[in-house]
């Protein structure tokens, strides 16, 4: 297994701003996506390409599968009369007939917009399917199961979108391949593959228009900096969901560049499909692993039950990478150790970027022993850290990063600065201000810091972190509380252990404060580190509200919009629900 290491030139300007950049040349990047198919198609025809679940073994097509069918049903989405002003809407998850119409589209030069399968799989949560389709205006919408999801064809919003499906009685992608005739399409670097929501999570979520030159980009940049991707074909077993960018751009496009394998994880890091992910990961090895902390933790215990599912998950790893947040430092030392005992260790890392850059844009393509570090500039990629108060807000530019939202033109111009640099509204630290090389780590979001009414500001993102791991095993997530207050609180989404242990009181739970109190009482030390109130919530965050974004990550600021009079109740002393924290 072979990677560069970093090497990073950094400039120091007038203004307090730090330009940084990768020495690395970036390479040879390909012109459209479908080059990747066309070639592997041509070389290794026979290779696995795709695999999913069936009964108990799987099914497998290979390139030359792949490519012959992704034409044919490109063919038949251009007699639709799709193109780059009528996009495909999906509206399923990670499936074979899901990427074998993305590919068709992105031969036919027609966008893709793959939204959350839970937007339409939970009737109370369609309100979100309506706002993004009256915003693309789809010519076709993809539902695997055309009968379980009929009733959502019938929505007002896709009236002028031709209903495609799998399983069904009305038009499926066997339909389309079967249409007959020459694929005719003009697509090059800049027509656009898709179209990918921001998650929402700070704001509405934004249509990023995501080029063919983006996405190609973005894996000569990974190619780059980890050479081992081009020794050897990269095999996943992967669940990580491809309406997010890092699931359908990053890792799916990782392995159709590079001819690899992608085994599709019908399961996920929820207690009730857990148990899937890791009897996949038993079934087929994988020689990289992406996945969120809390799944490489399930991962952990299930292997420290079973010696021997370590080693044969170890064995043959390159890579592990966790993405969504940083790696609890105790789930790193057990995994690492367990590589060790398999007598291999795979480069642990993790890397950095949005929606909008692709997704990479940092990149730790050299070993670490600590978990949160983002890395360094991948090639092509220029940084621009701007002194916010005390903290760095980390801004980009380069060929993989987007130009403009969709039918959002005063967006997209708040989005850039004078100097054309992405602002992403997020924050960075060097591990060493004086070797720029040893890489960045991720130092919170601005956007979700608040300040109390004394002038403080309160560093929300990391505190938030910091208070999860405190109340481990009580807390399934928090989000602290202040605006308008001169004290820092905390409502309490709970797990089911402290949920067992409580009684309602509307919309708040009554729990014994002791252990709570106890664990947040060393949250102390000035009003910005002082954690003075908790509340417990009885009600779940509702993704139907937006109070979920589609990633399944938090929107706080409607959390605290819908939930003010909880909040109300926060920082009433004598209201029961109410736990006061004393710290002396």
């Amino acid at each position: 297994m072979s990677f560069k290491p970093h090497d990073v030139i950094r400039q120091d300007r007038p203004d307090g701003s730090i330009l940084l950049r990768a020495r690395e040349p970036l390479g040879v990047v390909a012109s459209r996506t479908t080059d990747w198919l066309d070639h592997w198609a041509e070389t290794t025809p026979d290779a696995l390409f795709l695999a999913e679940r069936s009964g108990d073994g799987w099914r497998e097509v290979s390139y030359a599968e792949a490519q012959q069918q992704a034409r044919a049903i490109a063919v038949g989405l251009l007699g639709l009369g799709l193109g780059q002003d009528k996009p495909l809407m999906i509206v399923s998850g990670n499936s074979v007939a899901h990427a074998l119409l993305a590919l068709a589209a992105q031969y036919a030069g027609v966008p893709v917009c793959p939204v959350a399968e839970q937007y339409a799989a939970i009737p109370a949560a369609r309100g979100r399917l309506d706002e993004i389709a009256s915003l693309i205006r789809p010519g076709a919408v993809f539902a695997e199961d055309g009968v379980a999801l009929a009733d959502v064809f019938d929505r007002e919003a896709f009236r002028d979108a031709r209903p495609l499906m799998v399983h069904g009685p009305g038009l499926t992608i066997d339909d389309l391949a079967r249409t007959g005739g020459d694929l005719a399409a003009q697509v090059g670097p800049d027509t656009v593959a898709k179209i990918l929501m921001t998650s929402g999570s700070t704001s509405a979520p934004k249509g990023v228009l995501t080029t063919h030159r983006m996405m190609c980009t973005n894996q000569a940049q990974l190619a780059a900096c980890l050479p081992f991707l081009r020794e050897r074909p990269p095999v996943l077993v992967d669940w990580l969901p491809w309406n997010h960018v890092f699931g359908g751009s990053h890792n799916f496009n990782l392995v159709l560049a590079n001819g690899g394998s992608l085994y599709i994880d019908g399961g996920k890091p929820i207690p009730a499909l857990i148990g899937k992910t890791i009897e996949n990961n038993r079934m087929q090895q994988g020689t990289i692993c992406f996945n969120v902390p809390v799944g490489f933790a399930a991962l952990r215990d299930a292997m420290r039950d079973d010696p021997g599912f370590a080693r044969a998950f170890f064995e043959d790893l390159d890579m592990l990478f966790y993405a969504g947040a940083s790696l609890p430092q105790d789930v790193w030392s057990d995994l690492w150790k367990m590589a060790e005992d398999a007598g291999k260790q795979p480069l642990f890392t993790s890397s950095w970027g949005l929606t909008e850059t692709a997704p990479a844009a940092l990149l730790q393509h050299e070993p670490t022993e600590r978990s949160g570090v983002v890395g360094v500039p991948l090639p092509g990629v220029d940084v621009k850290l701007v002194p916010a108060d005390d903290r760095l807000e980390i801004r980009v530019k380069g060929p993989s990063i987007f130009e403009a939202y969709l039918a959002a033109p005063e967006k997209t111009a708040e989005a850039f600065d004078d100097e054309g640099f992405f602002i992403t509204g997020d924050a960075m630290r060097f591990l060493d201000p004086e070797n720029p090389s040893l890489g960045l780590a991720f130092d919170g979001r601005i956007s979700e810091d608040f300040k109390l009414t004394t002038g403080i500001w309160v560093r929300a993102a990391a505190m938030r972190l910091e208070v999860l791991a405190a109340l481990k095993g009580l807390a399934q997530d928090v989000i602290l509380t202040g605006e308008a207050h001169d004290q820092i609180g905390l409502l309490i989404l709970p797990t089911q252990k402290l949920r067992d242990a409580s009684e309602p009181d509307g919309d708040a739970l009554i729990v014994d404060p002791l252990e709570i109190r106890a664990r947040l009482a060393p949250f102390s030390g000035g009003s910005a580190q002082t954690i003075t109130r908790a509340l417990v919530l009885a009600e779940p965050p509702s993704i139907a509200d937006g109070e979920v974004t589609a990633k399944g990550n938090l929107n706080f600021a409607k959390i605290k919009a819908l939930r003010a009079p909880l909040i109300d109740r926060l920082y009433d002393d004598a209201d029961p629900a109410t736990i006061t924290i004393g710290h002396g």
